[in-house]
C-alpha cells in the first residue's frame, strides 16, 4: 500500500473476508462497466460509503465530492478476486491494513450488488410488480446474506431512530441496548450512527457480561441512504436491499419486536410504514411488540408523533404503539414479554421464527416511490381514503423529505428546482407543518452544528 496523502487518502489492494471469494467473468465485466447498464457507479458509491464509516457528515454529495478521485476495481487471480482501490479514505486503515470489520462490510457490498443485479433483477425469477414475488425477493436477499441462518427462539429487536440525535438521547439508546443484551436479545438497526449504533454498543456489553459469544448485530441498508448513514463498526452482519421499501419490509419480516428512539423525518417514515401495515385488518391478530422510547427530555418528540398519527389516521392507529419514557429496563421487559406471544403465535400458525411470512403488506407499501418534484406534488394527502392508504402516502411524503435531506440525487434536484411541494387537506397540511416545524426546531434534520435548509414547502 502506498500513500498519496497520508492524512486522508491511500491506495490499497485487499482480499475478501467471508462474503464473496469468486466472481464470473460476466459479473466482473458488469462491475467494471461505468455505463448506465453497468454496476460500477452503484458499487463505487456503496463501497465509498462503507470505507467512510465514522464520518461526521450526513451529506452524500459532500462525501462524493470530497472523494471524487476514489476508484475501485476488481482484480482477478487464479485463486479468486481482490479489490484494488485508489484514493480511498485513510481512516479505513490501521498501520497499512484495512480494519477487519470494514473489510467484511466492503465484501458484503460486493456480494449484495452482484446478487441483486444477477439473481433478483436480471434473472426473470421475480416479478417485482407482484406483492408475493417482492416478498420472495426480499427473503432470497436475506437468505443469500446468511441473515436467516439463526435457528432459535424469537429474540431479534429492530431498533429505529435518528442518525442525528443529541448526546443524552444517544446515551439512552446505549442503555436500552444494554438491557436488551442482558436479556439475551439481539439487535438489528439501519446500521448507521446515532440511534442505530447506540443499541448495538449497549447490547455488546450486555452480551459480554452474560458470556453470550454469538450475539447478532445486524445492519440493513439500501444504496440511496448508505452514504449518509455509513455502517457503524459494531455491525457484524450487513445486507443491502435494493430500495427503501424492500429495506423496510426486511425489517418488519425479520423483527420479533421493534423499539423506536427519537429521530426525524426518516424515523417518522418508519413509524408510518409500521402503523399502516398494522392497520391492515389481516394483521389484527398478529402479536408485534412496539415501544417508542427516549429519555425524559425527549418525551415531547413522541407526543408530537402520536398526536399527528391519531389526528390523521385515527385512535386505532396509536393503540399498538406503547410509549415508555426514561425506563430502559421496562423497554427490555416489554420486548421479552411480547416475544413470548410472538413465539406462541408463530408456533400455532406453523410460521417461521426468522421470517414473518404471515404479515400482510399491501402493494402500496412495497412498490418503490420514485421521489421527484412531480411525484411529491401528486401525493394524495387528503381524508376520505382508507387509513392504511393515507398512511402509505404520508410515508411517501416523509421518504421524499429524507431524499431531499441526505440522498445525492435528491440534494441535486433541490439545488436545481427548489423545495418539493406537498399539497392536501388544510387540516392535514397544518398537522404536517406542526410536526416538521418541531423536527426543525429540535435540530432533527441534520447532524448537530449544521444549519438546516427546508427541502419542502406545504401548500393548501
Amino acid at each position: 500500500m502506498s500513500a498519496n496523502e497520508p492524512s486522508e487518502f491511500v491506495d490499497a489492494r485487499v482480499g475478501p473476508r467471508g462474503s464473496l471469494e469468486n466472481l464470473s467473468q460476466i459479473e466482473i465485466d458488469k462491475l467494471l462497466d461505468t455505463g448506465q447498464g453497468g454496476l460500477y457507479p452503484l458499487f463505487r458509491r456503496c463501497a465509498l460509503a462503507v470505507l467512510n464509516s465514522g464520518a461526521r457528515t450526513d451529506n452524500a454529495k459532500e462525501i462524493f465530492d470530497h472523494y471524487r478521485a476514489f476508484d475501485i476495481r476488481i482484480v482477478r487471480h487464479a485463486w479468486g478476486v481482490k479489490l484494488e482501490m485508489q484514493n480511498a479514505p485513510a481512516a479505513a486503515f490501521v498501520d497499512g491494513q484495512m480494519i477487519r470489520g470494514i473489510k467484511e462490510h466492503l465484501f458484503a457490498v460486493l456480494r449484495d450488488v452482484v446478487y441483486i443485479a444477477g439473481e433478483i433483477v436480471a434473472s426473470g425469477r421475480f416479478d417485482l410488480t407482484d406483492s408475493a414475488s417482492i416478498t420472495n425477493a426480499v427473503f432470497h436477499v436475506l437468505r443469500n446474506a446468511r441473515l436467516l441462518d439463526h435457528k432459535a427462539r424469537p429474540n431479534l429487536v429492530v431498533c429505529w431512530g435518528g442518525h442525528s440525535i443529541a448526546d443524552e438521547e444517544y446515551q439512552y439508546t446505549k442503555e436500552v441496548g444494554y438491557q436488551l443484551g442482558l436479556r439475551a436479545l439481539d439487535v438489528c438497526t439501519g446500521c448507521g450512527p446515532g440511534a442505530m449504533k447506540g443499541p448495538m454498543k449497549g447490547a455488546a456489553i450486555g452480551h459480554a457480561k452474560q458470556r453470550i459469544e454469538r450475539g447478532r448485530y445486524i445492519g440493513i441498508t439500501e444504496p440511496g441512504i448508505i452514504a449518509a448513514e455509513s455502517p457503524n463498526p459494531i455491525v457484524s452482519q450487513l445486507v443491502i436491499l435494493p430500495d427503501i421499501e424492500k429495506r423496510l419490509e426486511a425489517f418488519v419480516r425479520m423483527a420479533h419486536g421493534i423499539v423506536v428512539f427519537p429521530g426525524g423525518a426518516g424515523t417518522a417514515e418508519e413509524i408510518l410504514y409500521l402503523t399502516g401495515i398494522l392497520l391492515d385488518p389481516a394483521n389484527q391478530r398478529q402479536p408485534f411488540p412496539i415501544v417508542l422510547t427516549g429519555p425524559r427530555a425527549s418525551a415531547g418528540y413522541f407526543e408530537h408523533i402520536c398526536r399527528f398519527i391519531e389526528a390523521t389516521l385515527g385512535v386505532e392507529a396509536v393503540r399498538r404503539l406503547a410509549v415508555v419514557v426514561d425506563d430502559p429496563a421496562e423497554v427490555a421487559r416489554r420486548m421479552v414479554h411480547g416475544m413470548d406471544a410472538v413465539r406462541e403465535f408463530r408456533r400455532r400458525q406453523s410460521d417461521s421464527y426468522n421470517f414473518n411470512w404471515l404479515l400482510s403488506i399491501q402493494p402500496e407499501f412495497q412498490q418503490p416511490f420514485e421521489v421527484t418534484h412531480e411525484s411529491m406534488r401528486a401525493l394524495q394527502l387528503k381524508r376520505g381514503q382508507p387509513p392504511h392508504e393515507l398512511a402509505a402516502n404520508l410515508r411517501r411524503a416523509f421518504s421524499g423529505i429524507v431524499t431531499g435531506n441526505v440522498k445525492e440525487y435528491g440534494i441535486k434536484a433541490i439545488e436545481r428546482l427548489g423545495p418539493y411541494e406537498l399539497a392536501g387537506d388544510p387540516t392535514i397540511m397544518r398537522l404536517l407543518d406542526e410536526l416538521l416545524a418541531a423536527f426543525v426546531a429540535q435540530k432533527r434534520m441534520r447532524l448537530p452544528g449544521s444549519v438546516y435548509q427546508p427541502v419542502y414547502r406545504l401548500v393548501a
